[in-house]
C-alpha cells in the first residue's frame, strides 16, 4: 500500500479505518481498516477475517465489501472497495434539517433492510460505521466484524466491557440484562439511537460509565426529539420513540415497515412542509415467525424474586429463595428476569451450577461462582479493581491462600499469598467455613448487592 496516500477517516481503540488514494489517478482510491494497536488482540484480528469473509458477495449498493486481506506496516488489514461519501459520525455536528434528516433516513432504512434480506444481524449499527452520498441520501454499511447470521442470539451478562458493539447504540437484549434474545430488531434500536443523533445532533442518553449505559438502554426513558429540537415534527419523533422501545415487540418488526413510514413523512413534508400524525407501522409485516420471548404465567413468581431482591438492597438481610420444578419448565428463565433489578445498584449476579460429573470435587460449584465474580471485577477500572482488593484482603486477613487453592483466579485480584498454617482436620475444616463466609461477605456489600444462583439439576443432588 505504499503507493497510496492515507487519510484518516476513523479511530477507535480497536481499530483506524483510512481512506487510501492512489498516486495514479486512473486508480481508484480504496479503504483500509487496521487494528489500532501494534499489538492487536486475537479477536480483533478476528473481526477483521470475519468481515473479510461475510461481505465480499454483500451488494455494494448498500454495503462496503471486502475483497483482500493484506498486511500494513506489518500489520493483518482489510482491503475495501471505497464507496465514495462521507460516514455519517463526521456530517452530525447539529441536529439536522428535517428534509436532509428525511432523505438520509430512507437510506439507511433501505440498506438495513437489504442487509436483513440476507439474514444478517449487524449488531454495531452506528454512524461511524455508514457512508453517506450527502447529495442523494443513499447510504452503505460496513464494520461487519461481529455481524451475526443466526437468527437469534442469546447474550449472557458479562461485564459491560466485554460485550461485543458500542455501548451508547446497544439494544437493550444486546447488553445480556433484559432475558431476551438479540435479533434483527437489536439493529432497528440501534439505528433509533443513530437517528435521534442525526435529528436532535445529540445521544438519547449520556452515561459516564459501562454500567450506567446499561441502566440507560433498559430502564431510562429518553427526552423525545421534538421535546429536545421544538420544530421537529411529531410524528418523526413519534417513529424514533417507536425504534427506542425497550422490548422489541413494541418496536418496528422491519426496516421495510419503517422505510415506508419515513417515505409517507418525507412525501408530506416536500408536498405541504407539514406531518399531520398517522398511525405508525401499518405497512410494518414481517416475513418470518417471530415468537414473543416474554415470560407467561410467570408473574407472581417473577414479581416474588423481585420483590425479595428489593428487600435485600433496602434492609441488607440475606434472603433464600427456592425455585422448584421439572427439568425444562423454566427456572432460570424465571431468575434470569433479576438481571434488570440489580443494574441500578450495580450489583453481581453469579451461577452456582451443580453438575452431576463433579459431586466428587468439594465446592465445585461455588468455586465457578466466585470465578465469574472475579471475572465481573477484574474487568472493571483501576479504581474498582483496587477497591475489592483492599476489601478482600482484609475479609481474608491471613488465609487468602485458602480461597486461592479453591479459586486460583483470586490470585489476580489480591496477588500471591503465604500459605495458611497447618490445623488438625476439624479445625481447618471450621476455618476454612470462616474464611469462605467472610469472602461471600465481601462480595455482597450494600453498595454491591450480590443474587447467587444455585441451578441445582435432580442429577446432580441425588443420594
Amino acid at each position: 500500500m505504499s503507493e497510496y496516500v492515507r487519510e484518516c477517516l476513523r479511530e477507535d481503540e480497536e481499530f483506524i479505518l483510512y481512506r487510501a488514494r492512489a498516486s495514479a489517478a486512473e486508480v481508484h482510491s480504496v479503504l483500509l481498516l487496521t487494528p489500532a494497536s501494534i499489538h492487536p488482540r486475537p479477536e480483533s484480528l478476528r473481526k477483521i477475517e470475519h468481515e473479510y469473509s461475510l461481505c465480499r458477495d454483500f451488494d455494494p449498493t448498500w454495503a462496503v465489501r471486502s475483497f483482500a486481506l493484506s498486511e500494513c506496516n506489518g500489520q493483518k488489514a482489510l482491503v475495501l472497495e471505497d464507496p465514495g461519501g462521507e460516514l455519517l459520525h463526521r456530517l452530525i455536528q447539529g441536529p439536522m434539517e428535517t428534509k436532509q434528516f428525511l432523505r438520509m433516513a430512507i437510506g439507511l432504512s433501505t440498506a438495513l433492510a437489504q442487509l436483513h434480506n440476507r439474514s444478517v444481524i449487524h449488531k454495531d449499527l452506528k454512524p461511524s460505521n455508514i457512508f453517506v452520498d450527502t447529495a442523494t441520501g443513499h447510504a452503505r454499511l460496513t464494520g461487519f466484524g461481529i455481524a451475526s447470521r443466526l437468527p437469534r442470539e442469546q447474550q449472557s451478562a458479562g461485564p459491560p466491557q466485554f460485550i461485543a458493539g458500542t455501548l451508547p447504540y446497544m439494544a437493550p437484549e444486546q447488553t445480556g440484562r433484559m432475558n431476551r434474545s438479540v435479533d434483527l430488531r437489536s439493529d432497528l434500536y440501534a439505528l433509533g439511537v443513530t437517528l435521534y443523533e442525526m435529528l436532535t445532533g445529540s445521544l438519547p442518553f449520556i452515561a459516564s460509565d459501562p454500567m450506567e449505559w446499561v441502566h440507560c438502554h433498559i430502564a431510562r426513558q429518553p427526552i423525545t426529539a421534538a421535546e429536545r429540537v421544538p420544530n421537529v415534527p411529531g410524528a418523526v419523533s413519534a417513529i424514533i420513540m417507536k425504534l427506542l422501545a425497550k422490548t422489541a415487540e413494541e418496536r418496528y418488526q422491519t426496516a421495510i415497515g419503517l422505510e415506508r413510514d419515513l417515505r409517507r413523512c418525507l412525501d408530506e413534508w416536500e408536498t405541504q412542509h407539514h406531518i399531520d400524525d398517522f398511525p405508525l407501522g401499518e405497512q410494518d409485516i414481517p416475513d418470518r415467525l417471530m415468537i414473543p420471548e416474554k415470560l407467561y404465567g410467570r408473574e407472581r413468581e417473577v414479581d416474588a424474586l423481585l420483590a425479595a431482591f428489593d428487600r435485600v438492597v433496602t434492609q441488607g438481610t440475606p434472603e433464600l429463595m427456592l425455585v422448584s420444578g421439572y427439568s425444562g419448565v423454566g427456572k432460570s428463565s424465571v431468575v434470569n428476569e433479576l438481571h434488570k433489578a440489580l443494574v441500578p445498584p450495580r450489583g453481581l449476579f453469579a451461577t452456582a451450577k451443580f453438575d452431576q460429573y463433579k459431586r466428587d470435587i468439594p465446592y465445585a460449584a461455588l468455586a465457578r461462582a466466585f470465578e465469574m465474580l472475579v471475572h465481573q471485577i477484574l474487568a472493571q477500572s483501576e479504581a474498582e479493581v483496587r477497591h475489592w482488593r483492599d476489601a478482600l484482603k482484609t475479609a481474608l486477613g491471613p488465609n487468602g491462600q485458602l480461597i486461592i487453592n479453591l479459586v486460583p483466579e483470586v490470585e489476580f485480584l489480591i496477588g500471591k499469598q503465604p500459605p495458611a498454617p497447618d490445623l488438625p482436620p476439624q479445625d481447618a475444616q471450621r476455618r476454612f467455613q470462616l474464611v469462605f463466609r467472610r469472602c461471600l461477605s465481601a462480595f455482597a456489600t450494600p453498595e454491591h448487592p450480590l443474587a447467587l444462583f444455585g441451578d441445582e439439576s435432580p442429577h446432580a443432588i441425588e443420594p
